[in-house]
């Protein structure tokens, strides 16, 4: 992201929140301030909706619509026309709206299960919503203000990892770790995987923590610049199957951990600040993308360009591979994704344009059957990549996406939502031709 835009930290992309719509709840004024928050709850009992509530015409978030001034569509017209996409190549948006048709609805991929009202998964900088990651269907990590918390939907049990609001320093020595650790961490991206996750921060921080042990192992700053947020972190097996990570940084910097010693593997510089990164199910190749229109692939042991990927219109803040190898997927703030095939680079296989936003984050089921597509906000779309990603499956809710995740064996979806009044863990579950079963295996 350009530099002026990290000092933004509680700039929203859009205004909006449910709160701001609600004028009259039993004829008590209510103009959405934060002070009314609690009684608004309260006159609402806004609570947790169940697949089996909601197949009976419960809201799944709970919006209590018929005693409220606005029916659900006149709020869903009134988001579509006033929600400003956030550009820095300005009218990128609207050249995609003048070039792109959006791909049929119709899909029924992810059928909905559980919203959870007691997770609040925040957001820290209005371009970064990579804050949710599922490491079962029944395990979600994200962050929550200054916490890292874990849900488990199978106990319903909501537990603090980490809490960056006070001092967190690292509990082992490794050789460039910092050992007097940091205070008062804003935590801008997150990633877990199997036993490890790896939070960054706005100035560059880096704190790396197993699951399985008490305590942080390792802490470090990446740099000491000023235009130094973490965009994103990737947790992956290397080719040898010791765990590594990458950390994208807006110092222009790629770098590469081990996760045994957590020394410095590799260190790539780009002509930009970058936004995000993904490694190739091979291992050989990195997706670059930043602040800039192209897209790079990159030789994960050099790190020298050897291809790039034209097309987008504005930044990019996302990719993903599928896990054949071949194929990946950019997500760009001219509100498209665009899925690209290495063996032809020259043009996209397909282009997704989404309905209101930037493309904030994007992912792909691990048996490669689904590509998952978030917006900024209120929407995420499931494509059906066996149909050439010309269907596609849209999921509808109010409120700004703080992550999206599908669990390792692609059964759930987690959905992190948040609003001031609305802010929730919504779940959905993989439909199967026999009907889901609502089982605990």
């Amino acid at each position: 992201m350009p530099p002026n835009e990290a000092d933004q930290i509680d700039y929203m992309a859009e205004e909006g929140y449910m709160s701001d719509f609600v004028d009259d709840v039993d004829g008590d004024e209510n103009g959405g301030g934060d002070q009314n928050i609690d009684d608004y709850d309260m006159l609402t009992k806004v609570t947790d909706t169940s697949s089996a509530q909601a197949r009976t015409g419960k809201d799944i978030q709970g919006i209590p619509w018929e005693r409220l001034n606005i029916t659900r569509e006149s709020y869903r017209r009134t988001r579509l026309e006033q929600y400003r996409n956030y550009e820095n190549i300005p009218l990128s948006g609207d050249a995609v709206d003048k070039k792109c048709k959006q791909k049929s609805k119709g899909g029924n991929y992810y059928e909905f299960f559980h919203n959870t009202r007691s997770v609040k998964p925040t957001i820290l900088h209005f371009q970064l919503r990579n804050l949710v990651w599922a490491t079962s269907k029944h395990d979600v990590y994200l962050m929550s203000n200054y916490s890292i918390m874990h849900w488990s939907s199978l106990s319903q049990n909501l537990n603090e990892i980490l809490n960056f609001s006070g001092h967190v320093a690292p509990t082992e020595k490794h050789a460039g770790s910092l050992l007097e650790g940091f205070t008062q961490t804003q935590i801008s991206t997150l990633a877990v995987n199997d036993d490890f996750l790896v939070a960054g921060g706005f100035q560059g921080e880096l704190a790396c923590k197993r699951l399985d042990k008490q305590g942080v192992s390792f802490c470090t700053r990446t740099t000491y610049e000023d235009n130094a947020i973490t965009n994103a972190i990737e947790i992956y097996k290397n080719v040898s199957g010791g765990m590594h990570f990458m950390a994208s940084n807006n110092d222009c910097g790629v770098r590469e951990y081990d996760m045994e010693g957590f020394q410095l593997v590799n260190h790539f510089r780009f002509p930009w600040p970058v936004n995000h990164t993904s490694l190739s199910p091979d291992r050989k190749l990195i997706t670059v993308v930043g602040d800039h229109l192209d897209g790079l692939l990159v030789d994960s042991a050099s790190g020298k360009t050897v291809a790039t990927v034209e097309g987008h219109l504005d930044y990019s803040f996302a990719s993903a591979w599928h896990p054949d190898g071949k194929i990946f997927a950019t997500g760009n703030q001219d509100k498209t994704c665009r899925v690209w095939d290495l063996r032809n680079l020259s043009n996209p296989v397909s282009v997704l344009k989404g309905n209101m936003g930037a493309v904030r984050s994007v992912r792909f089921s691990s048996d490669g059957q689904f590509l998952v597509v978030a917006e900024p906000a209120d929407f995420v779309h499931v494509y059906n990549t066996n149909l050439n990603y010309e269907k596609r499956q849209e999921i509808d809710f109010f409120g700004e996406i703080s992550g999206v995740s599908l669990s390792p064996d692609d059964e759930t979806l987690y959905i992190g939502v948040w609003d001031r009044t609305y802010a929730s863990l919504l779940q959905f579950n993989k439909r199967h031709k026999y009907g889901y079963l609502d089982s605990f295996v």
